[in-house]
């Protein structure tokens, strides 16, 4: 049998597993535990039942009235619920092949991928298997988590591939607009035919006037809310025009490959950009709003554990990104690196030496930033020689517990699956200069220091940068609003979940009365298109690229 046919068997929803599904869930709900009552009932095929088939039973029977929707069962029998603990659920899709105008000797090259992707990295699969659809992307990624028991009413588009704002706009256009429409599930029919992975002169695809703002007007109460669109670029790219257009495609967050902060690092790996062009580009998109993601990579030519320490401390000299993806370099066959590897001028870190490292840094990570990623998902078979891991934030996590120390970011703060009493939690309020803007970290934690919500509010200084945007003239910024806990679907509720105790609203409150305070009269929000009911309902205004209220 082969891989394809095997995995369709095993995910097939026969009446026998369905039936036997329904038996397991009525003893899950007499207190059984999941794992005991899958057992007691094998497939008479072979095997046991999959998270999946539970999912498809329990949805059933709420559909017939069988039983009331419930919350914790459905909470019990989701495959990987971390993947929505945050509060929002991540949708990832891939841009097409296209050339990028970096010659950075690290990244890897294939023409089949967009450029620093390979195509057995998992969210790189499925863009190849879509052939790069945006439209076949999201609505078979949706389809997938509803079917292991997500929400997807809540979702944050990522989209990767490469540099981004190399693309044409009309491209970049159609792109995003397709990813709505997957959204909205409006399927068009002038836009039926599959996208072809030529070149993009070949694409009949530009979006006519007003479609894309028509598709984002839609997500405003669609079933599938879009609450924050992500797209990845270099910092030699960021102008006050391209933040225009980031506004309107809808971006709200924005990564950057910083790499380095070592000039000469960053020369010697032919990055094309210097320092000074990473610190503009946090300055400018900060001015504008946007929350801010740095790529930072050790073990680049010519760097030490040593300088990687020193390197790592610079991120928080004004840069202070919100969040960061910590990508060891890894040396790969198919990137120039690999030549100076053979030619003895590179030598690649050890395992030890990664976990070392990031043992090292991990606490002085300032508690307003999100450690999204320790390591890439690199399939092991293409690293030439030196880490093959990719589990290396737990690798790190033991060492840390062994030495009786902690990371405090965010990430490792977020308070999860954890019961949230509002009258426990303390409102704290951490500021911090960055670059031409006092930063406010406005954040409720729980008597064991864990974060229930917060608030990014920027209050920029008289010589920031000038976005050229009228909404944000005299304004003070509110950057995002997240409050954690497991996705729930908009209308659900849960006893002790932090999404549903109206922390959102006390933290925005907060932030308007520090604002006041610090002089401001205006408050501009980068809202993503499906979160704007939520601050139009408090006070809010539309203005041409953000929400404003006058306070």
């Amino acid at each position: 049998m082969s891989k394809k046919q095997n995995w369709t068997e095993n995910h097939s929803l026969t009446p026998e597993k369905l039936a036997l599904a329904r038996q397991v869930l009525t003893e899950v709900r007499r207190g059984r535990p999941v794992m005991d009552s899958v057992r007691k009932h094998p497939i008479s095929t072979g095997g046991y039942l999959g998270k999946h088939v539970l999912v498809a039973a329990y949805n059933q029977m709420v559909e017939e009235g069988v039983m009331r929707a419930d919350v914790r069962l459905l909470e019990r029998i989701r495959l990987k619920p971390v993947r929505t603990l945050s509060g929002v659920t991540t949708v990832t899709v891939l841009t097409k092949p296209y050339p990028c105008p970096g010659k950075c000797i690290f990244c890897p090259t294939d023409v089949r991928m967009p450029k620093s992707y390979l195509p057995d990295e998992p969210g790189a699969m499925r863009g190849l298997e879509h052939n790069f659809d945006p439209y076949d992307q999201v609505r078979s990624r949706l389809e997938a988590l509803k079917a292991v028991g997500h929400p997807t009413d809540k979702v944050e588009l990522l989209i990767l591939g490469g540099t981004w704002s190399s693309y044409r706009r009309d491209y970049q256009e159609w792109f995003v607009k397709r990813c709505f429409d997957a959204l909205n599930h409006r399927e068009h029919r002038e836009h039926r035919e599959k996208f072809k992975k030529t070149s993009v002169d070949s694409v009949n695809s530009v979006v006519k006037s007003g479609e894309l703002i028509e598709s984002q007007a839609l997500n405003e109460s669609a079933s599938h809310r879009n609450v924050g669109l992500v797209i990845e670029t270099r910092p030699d790219e960021i102008t006050p025009d391209e933040i225009r257009w980031l506004r309107h495609l809808g971006v709200t967050k924005v990564q950057m490959g910083a790499q380095s902060l070592d000039d000469h690092i960053l020369e010697i790996n032919k990055r094309g950009h210097d320092v000074e062009s990473t610190r503009r580009a946090t300055a400018l998109l900060r001015a504008a709003g946007f929350k801010i993601v740095l790529h930072w990579m050790p073990n680049l030519l010519g760097a030490t554990p040593e300088s990687d320490r020193e390197d790592f401390a610079r991120l928080w000299d004004g840069f202070c990104p919100d969040e960061i993806k910590i990508y060891p370099n890894q040396l790969l066959a198919n990137a120039e690196l690999y030549e100076y590897w053979q030619r003895g001028e590179f030598h690649p870190y050890t395992t030890q030496d990664l976990i070392d490292l990031i043992a090292d840094i991990k606490p002085s990570i300032p508690r307003y930033c999100r450690v999204n990623r320790v390591i890439r998902d690199i399939p092991s078979t293409n690293v030439v020689e030196g880490n093959r891991r990719t589990s290396l934030r737990q690798d790190v996590q033991l060492v840390l517990e062994q030495r009786g120390t902690a990371c405090n970011c965010v990430r490792c703060r977020e308070v999860r699956k954890q019961h949230v009493n509002a009258e426990k939690i303390e409102l704290h309020d951490l500021a911090y200069p960055a670059a031409q803007a006092e930063e406010h970290f406005i954040s409720f934690d729980t008597p064991d220091d864990k974060l229930a919500g917060f608030i990014r509010l920027s209050l920029p200084s008289l010589d920031a940068p000038d976005t050229e945007m009228s909404d944000l003239a005299g304004a003070a910024l509110i950057r995002e609003v997240h409050v954690y806990g497991q996705s729930l679907p908009v209308g659900a509720e849960k006893e002790g979940a932090a999404q549903h105790a109206g922390l959102g609203t006390q933290l925005l409150e907060e932030a308007e009365r520090i604002a006041r305070g610090r002089g401001f009269n205006r408050l501009a929000v980068i809202s993503a298109v499906g979160t704007r009911k939520y601050y139009l309902d408090r006070g809010f205004e539309r203005g041409e690229f953000y929400l404003v209220k006058n306070i």
